[in-house]
């Protein structure tokens, strides 16, 4: 038996990183891979049985879990990105969440036939929607900036929001009193805002003067934040069952926006954390399932289904977005992205566990019906995102844009070329002359730190797919690039080439995993550039053919030649890196540096 346990534990965790690998390569929401391991792994093999692995301990393991979850949701909440779009969250949390309700719950009572205890409280748990899914469909589609904002405030507020409501119609049934639910549900969420939002905060407030007062070392920081996440969320259940989610989402909120102490390290151990929880969690949960549940729908549950994603979301949408700024395309987009995640599986699993001996009529189908919503939105918004965002132009496909770090004058240059070929731009620098010429030349530019904590929220990064740092700090360059990570991909962040006291060359201690991709070439360092354009070497745009390719070029400047960009014939953005040259071919355009011979 210790064997088979043992076995058993690790398969929980093989399946689910194996499923978050393969979403990777795929490029496709990892839950619906978790799910179908569990699926196999469970009732279709018989292998994995989470009811005698974990026992009493397996409700209480799901619902922590999913506090760390929505706490490290709320670690990604700036309260300066509802400037433009706060209205619309809160009215999408509170009368979206409604509506949803109200029709999700009419739905299931009439087209699913289930009891109408049953169908208010399945109602209440498909508010939610999944900022475990919606996250990396943000990531793939890039949608404008506040659309993204809309939609990841929205996904990780409403989890609690649902599940208080799920919790106060779970408790009315077990009393009896549905039809006097009202004034129990209002007083509940009353209760609930109150102990949640006094407790999350509280605790906020601890850990940020623990880490202030130096009283927590650098090793136990993550420990005890983790240790006071947990703290916060049973505290806060004690008084009133089911505001620790609240609790520990605004104690995340908190946390990220105050601006005593750095927590760069807490969140990336919170985000490692989650990879593993969401991975264990959900292959547990859909193990649990049991096949002859699912012969049991026919096409009353795809009705259901399809009125959740083509009237109740849309409908919600449109009325909690009257009177904002967004436009048609935009609150169409939004009226599109209302996928299931791990929050509405727990929840329903644990309601169900509890209400197996209720008596109340359908039991048995909470579950299956749950996990079929978030089966069926996962792979509908997963598959149609993308080309519905492209349809209806709110996506940054593959953005060409750059984000220029340094706008000394020769990046100005540089950022003024790219402006004339319809590339955006964005320039942050420190020194305000630079800023104000750039601004002066009408170049969109930001006076401050690129190392700022909350730098993201001033910039308008919409287009922007690319990072340079160009000052003459090898240093800030490379922090800079370490502190951009989240917001850019990898391949897609460069630095000038660092100056080597000894040689000038690029340097064998500058590890890869501490640095951007270098810029151009061997030697070609800030100093080098700066040199080369006081002796006026200029800037020049050069389109290719068949009658004069790049070796044309080239001879043409007696390879008197620095090529800095590449731009294919369809606007593609190619930046030459000391790896990676540019290799132009006929019909490309060539930004290069070349000695004037005027």
């Amino acid at each position: 038996m210790e064997i088979e346990a043992l076995l058993e534990f690790a398969s929980i965790v093989v399946l689910g990183i194996t499923a978050q690998w393969l979403a990777w390569r795929i490029r496709f929401p990892s839950i619906l891979f978790l799910l179908v391991f569990g699926f196999i792994a469970g009732p279709i093999t018989g292998f994995l049985h989470p009811d005698s692995l974990l026992g009493d301990l397996l409700l209480p393991v799901v619902s922590i879990s999913v506090a760390l979850i929505l706490f490290e949701g709320g670690l990604t909440l700036r309260l300066g990105e509802l400037k433009d779009v706060g209205k619309v969250v809160i009215l999408l949390i509170l009368i979206g969440s409604i509506i949803t309700w109200i029709i999700a719950a009419l739905s299931a009572y009439y087209i699913l036939g289930l009891d109408i205890r049953l169908s208010i409280l399945l109602g209440a748990i498909l508010v939610v929607t999944g900022p475990t899914v919606i996250g990396p469909l943000l990531r793939h589609v890039r949608p404008l900036k506040r659309v993204g904002t809309v939609l990841k405030w929205e996904g990780i507020m409403i989890d609690p929001v649902g599940a208080i409501l799920a919790v106060l119609v779970f408790e009315a049934i077990l009393a009896g009193e549905i039809s006097e639910a009202g004034t129990m549900i209002f007083l509940g969420i009353f209760k609930t805002l109150l102990i949640g939002g006094v407790i999350g905060f509280g605790m906020a407030q601890l850990l940020v003067f623990l880490l202030r007062k130096f009283l927590v070392p650098d090793f136990l920081q993550e420990s005890v934040a983790l240790v006071m996440v947990i703290t916060a969320f049973v505290l806060s259940n004690i008084f009133q069952e089911e505001s620790g989610l609240l609790a520990v989402t605004l104690m995340g909120l908190f946390i990220d926006n105050q601006k005593f102490v750095s927590i760069k390290h807490i969140i990336e151990f919170k985000e490692n954390l989650r990879v593993i929880i969401i991975s264990s969690i959900f292959i547990l949960l859909a193990a649990r399932l049991n096949l002859d549940d699912f012969q049991n729908f026919d096409l009353s549950a795809l009705v259901f289904i399809g009125i959740l994603i083509l009237i109740a979301r849309p409908v919600s949408v449109f009325i909690s977005t009257i009177g904002s700024k967004l436009n048609w395309r935009e609150r169409t987009f939004l009226s599109w992205m209302a996928p299931r995640g791990i929050v509405a599986a727990a929840i329903s699993s644990i309601f169900a566990f509890k209400l197996s001996e209720s008596g109340v009529e359908g039991t048995e189908m909470l579950v299956p019906i749950t996990f079929l919503v978030i089966v069926i939105t996962v792979i509908v918004y997963g598959v149609t995102a993308s080309p519905m965002a492209k349809l209806l132009k709110v996506a940054q496909s593959k953005p060409q844009g750059v984000l220029f770090v340094g706008a000394h004058k020769w990046a100005r240059s540089l950022a003024k070329v790219l402006m004339n070929k319809k590339i955006n731009i964005v320039m942050v620098d420190t020194n305000k002359a630079n800023i104000s010429s750039a601004r002066m030349e009408g170049i969109p530019a930001f006076l401050g730190s690129i190392l700022s904590e909350h730098i993201t929220e001033v910039l308008n990064l919409d287009g922007i797919g690319r990072l340079m740092a160009l000052t003459p700090n090898d240093e800030a360059n490379s922090l800079a690039s370490l502190h951009m990570s989240d917001e850019f991909e990898r391949g897609e962040m460069y630095q000038l080439v660092p100056l080597s006291e000894k040689s000038g060359k690029e340097p064998d201690y500058s590890p890869k995993h501490l640095r951007a991709r270098f810029l151009f070439g061997e030697g070609i360092n800030y100093y080098h550039l700066n040199s080369l354009f006081q002796q006026n070497w200029i800037i020049k745009t050069t389109n290719l053919s068949d009658e004069f390719n790049f070796d044309d070029m080239r001879n043409h400047y007696n390879e008197k030649i620095i090529p800095f960009f590449l731009i294919t014939e369809n606007g593609k953005l190619f930046i030459s890196t000391l790896e990676e040259p540019i290799k132009p071919e006929p019909g490309d355009t060539v930004i290069a540096l070349v000695q004037n011979t005027e």
